[in-house]
């Protein structure tokens, strides 16, 4: 039993490595410029991803209720829908922004880079602007990312931990340590997300824009097969 609960850890630490997770969490960080806040927001994937696993597949487990298949075929082109808005949200920040790093300070002496844009600036540039505040709602973002992909993804696990069990209970456990593990796993890619685009973000603008188009482009396409495999499971 021991080995079979560790199997879950290590199967959700995989997990977190499929192509639509790492579209998605690529494209909410992809305009962040600082390694911790992206590897900040992978774990926000995670704990979202693992919450919603663990509150959907312990309801199954524990009453019984089955989730339909065209109900998951459903989920899964929700979460088509997400990652072509997210990759489009790629593509139109950086038509619109014109985006820029720069490096400036805050009121208490912090120096750091930052993701700029003056495409709406109506005046010319000041050095001054650079001393302004940062709302980050990205967090939020990421969180409700992690949520859906736990939803799109609890069928398949539950019906994994149900026929593998002893009892639902132990199934839980093994929801648990399988979410834990692809909290883990989100962290991990993160961190290997953020060097490339931390480094780009330190003058070679170009380099980090492109990347950013690429990340845009590939989570839109993704978002699209996504889409068109499940329709046509839904309309077969």
């Amino acid at each position: 039993m021991f080995a079979l609960l560790s199997l879950g850890f290590v199967i959700g630490i995989a997990h977190a490595f499929e192509a639509d997770h790492l579209a998605a969490v690529s494209a909410l960080i992809s305009k962040q410029s600082r390694k911790r806040d992206m590897i900040r927001h992978g774990a926000v994937w995670g704990l979202g991803h693992t919450v919603t696993l663990f509150l959907v597949g312990g309801a199954v487990l524990l009453t019984g209720v089955s989730i339909g298949d065209r109900l998951a075929i459903g989920l899964e082109g929700l979460v088509g829908v997400m990652l072509v808005f997210l990759g489009a949200h790629v593509l139109y920040r950086l038509h619109r922004d014109r985006v820029h790093f720069h490096q400036h300070s805050h009121a208490d002496g912090t120096m750091h880079l930052h993701l700029h844009s003056h495409a709406t600036e109506t005046r010319p540039h000041r050095p001054e602007a650079h001393r302004h505040a940062h709302p980050d709602r990205t967090a939020l973002r990421v969180l409700a990312v992690g949520v859906m992909h736990g939803l799109a993804g609890s069928a398949a696990l539950v019906l994994v931990a149900a026929a593998t069990m002893a009892s639902p209970w132990v199934g839980m456990i093994y929801i648990a340590l399988f979410g834990l593990g692809s909290l883990i796993g989100m962290t991990m890619m993160s961190f290997v997300i953020a060097i490339p685009l931390s480094i780009t973000a330190r003058g070679l603008t170009r380099l980090n824009t492109a990347l950013q188009l690429l990340i845009g482009l590939l989570t839109t396409g993704l978002g699209l097969a996504t889409i068109l495999d499940s329709g046509r499971h839904l309309l077969g």
